[in-house]
């Protein structure tokens, strides 16, 4: 496969405009095929709070019940991911909003209990549907991946965004 950019944008800069017109640019100047994995735990914090949801976290990372594993599913697979998408349409890039879940792009597993701490519908990357995201790119379309996943049994997990990032990279080597 020809040479991908995987790019993966975080929370903070999602939520300042300021920041996230900076980085479309630069992401958008980007001419090679490239695949954009983001993030939104800031935006799922602050939606949350709204809606009585209080985070849980653990190491930086999001303990995940089936409460705060719907708010998710909403807010990255649709509010911000779609938002992304649309801001990339208004600058000619042919972005595709999608999960870790569709398609099958990518598979995870149950984070197991580690150090005492469950942390829920956490997933951990095991599979890349690398013929699904090769399709997409030749078709000229950006994937722009939200981090849930599933099990392949439909469970949904959230996944943390780095992760994705790193097992997508390194499955289209």
């Amino acid at each position: 496969m020809e040479k991908v950019h995987v790019i993966k944008v975080g929370g903070a800069v999602i939520e300042d405009e300021k920041k996230l017109s900076v980085f479309l640019d630069s992401f958008s100047a980007i001419k090679e095929k490239k695949i954009l994995i983001h993030g939104g735990g800031r935006v799922a914090t602050d939606i949350g709070k709204k809606l009585g949801i209080e985070p849980t976290m653990v190491e930086g990372r999001r303990v995940t019940d089936e409460e705060t594993l719907d708010l998710v599913t909403m807010v990255y697979g649709g509010l911000v991911n779609k938002k992304l998408v649309a801001r990339l349409q208004k600058m000619d890039q042919n972005g595709i909003g999608l999960t870790g879940a569709d398609g099958s792009l990518i598979v995870s597993k149950k984070r197991p209990i580690r150090n005492g701490v469950d942390y829920g519908w956490v997933g951990d990357p095991i599979r890349v549907n690398v013929k699904i995201v090769a399709d997409l790119l030749k078709a000229g379309l950006i994937p722009v991946i939200a981090p849930l996943t599933h099990d392949g049994n439909g469970q949904i997990f959230n996944t943390n965004a780095d992760t994705m990032a790193g097992v997508m990279a390194k499955a289209l080597v």
